[in-house]
């Protein structure tokens, strides 16, 4: 048994929270990079130059890239061996996140209640997703969402003979109807399978994938290559001034699921996927 103690949690949270707004993770701004290189429409060349600017300015000057600093989405991989001590856990994240939107000077998106709207004023509390793995490690990763993305997101329950094409024409649906709303070009995360809730779930963890990792399973990192290539034909581009770059990447993850459905979830990110990580 391995004791990790909540101070140790809060400040690993507030750093978290800090970097993923100021610093853009490398796989990301790779991307950005050959996008901007193999992008032929100038206007949507000089825009993705403009972000890898952007990008380089938030790194050298320790300032967000995005006004939206986002909601603090927060995935906790905890060891069965850890037992954590001084407090409770979530408390710890919370007061993290809080610490971290404070004292970095980032915007602070939350509201106390959906209807009521009155600003927690630190942007908690978070969303914290938890998985329970062999071990004794405790692995926390903080991806910071800004909902003019996350409101482009939809998830549909198709039935299973829908198919295959059901799964591509709601991917693409999805994107079509988003258009330039959610800031491209966007990361595409899909989740199938599952609930109504676990689609959903996997859609958002897809996007804390690198854009340099595809799915282990080839039928389905096939599938991603596939709907990337048909996402960049619809022409939206960058910023949704036109061009061959709509979206970075499209990331698929899957569950087993009842004989009867087809849940699809598309949660859409734009092109700053912020999201960084520590293992306690």
């Amino acid at each position: 048994m391995r004791e990790v103690d909540v101070s140790t949690i809060t400040k690993a949270v507030r750093n978290l929270c800090i970097d993923a707004n100021y610093y853009l993770s490398e796989d990301v701004k790779k991307k950005i990079k050959e996008c901007e290189e193999d992008e032929k429409w100038p206007t949507a060349k000089d825009i993705l130059g403009k972000i890898l600017e952007n990008i380089d300015i938030s790194k050298n000057e320790d300032v967000p890239m995005c006004q939206d600093t986002g909601m603090a989405c927060v995935f906790i991989t905890i060891g069965q061996d850890v037992h954590i001590v001084g407090g409770s856990l979530e408390d710890a994240i919370n007061k993290g996140v809080g610490q971290g939107y404070v004292e970095g000077y980032l915007r602070k998106s939350v509201v106390s209640d959906p209807i009521n709207r009155v600003n927690t004023k630190d942007n908690t509390p978070a969303v914290i997703y938890y998985e329970i793995v062999p071990g004794d490690k405790l692995n926390i990763k903080v991806a910071p969402k800004g909902f003019g993305s996350e409101n482009m997101s939809q998830i549909k329950m198709l039935k299973p003979a829908d198919g295959l094409k059901g799964v591509k024409d709601f991917v693409i649906k999805v994107v079509k109807d988003a258009g330039p709303n959610p800031c491209p070009p966007m990361v595409v995360g899909v989740g199938i399978g599952g609930t109504f809730d676990k689609a959903a779930n996997l859609a958002k963890k897809a996007l804390v994938r690198p854009l340099s990792e595809r799915n282990k399973n080839k039928f389905y990192s096939d599938l991603e290559n596939e709907l990337l290539d048909k996402i960049n034909l619809l022409g939206i581009g960058p910023q949704g001034l036109g061009g061959k770059t709509t979206a970075l990447a499209v990331n698929i993850e899957t569950y087993p699921t009842h004989i009867a459905g087809l849940p699809v979830a598309v949660n859409i990110n734009c092109h700053v996927t912020r999201h960084k990580e520590i293992e306690l």
